[in-house]
């Protein structure tokens, strides 16, 4: 970012400023799925031990375990300070409307449904591979593709980043929101690819709990 600001003016035709909101808004929801789904990153633990085998027996979903069952305070310390820097390089960006705050706002909503579907089939390949860190490193170092304007990826990488492995719905879209490059129905759209996203993620992780054989089989 500091070698941008120093020697870049315009970045797939964004000012320095624009591009820092893209590079933002990517460490914004990242972190707010790291506060989310940090529990993923802790399970294969449970899976070698058992302790996925009671969690199964409890009345209430395994997700509230082994999806949201760990939030790290320091993560909320973080992300607060990189609210306050957004807000402040908003600031400094003209063109920003109230309309556009709340579309941004929207649209990291649902960055993070993405984001929890990413982390439901990193559970669900655990479950079928007894591996989950790789997994998850993988999907962290897919995600940093979004830390930059997706039009900076040529075809067909491009399309494949967006519309295949979403990281550029996740990571790129809020900010186009928030410049007002987006369409208002472009949220009903991804909505709409959000859920369905989830929605597959959901049958993969019914899938692997079919094939799922408890400790001591």
């Amino acid at each position: 970012v500091s070698t941008l600001v120093t020697h870049t003016k315009l970045l797939a035709g964004y000012t320095v400023d624009q591009t820092v909101l893209f590079f933002l808004t990517f460490t914004i929801i990242d972190t707010l799925s790291q506060l989310l789904f940090r529990a993923v990153y802790s399970f294969r633990p449970l899976l070698v031990s058992g302790e996925f085998d009671h969690i199964l027996t409890k009345p209430f979903h395994p997700f509230v375990v082994v999806l949201f069952g760990a939030i790290d305070i320091l993560d909320a310390i973080v992300l607060v300070l990189y609210m306050g820097i957004t807000g402040f390089i908003m600031a400094q960006t003209t063109g920003i409307a109230a309309l556009h705050l709340g579309l941004y706002a929207a649209f990291i909503v649902n960055s993070l449904l993405i984001a929890m579907a990413f982390h439901i089939a990193i559970l669900a390949m655990g479950i079928i591979t007894i591996e989950v860190d790789h997994t998850a490193m993988i999907y962290r170092d897919m995600s940093r593709l979004g830390s930059f304007p997706i039009e900076i990826y040529k075809e067909p990488l491009r399309s494949i980043v967006t519309f295949i492995i979403p990281i550029g719905i996740m990571m790129s879209v809020p900010a186009q929101a928030l410049l007002g490059i987006l369409p208002t129905q472009a949220l009903i759209v991804y909505g709409v690819f959000a859920v369905f996203f989830v929605g597959l993620s959901l049958g993969f992780w019914r899938y692997a709990l079919q094939y799922y054989q408890s400790w001591g089989s």
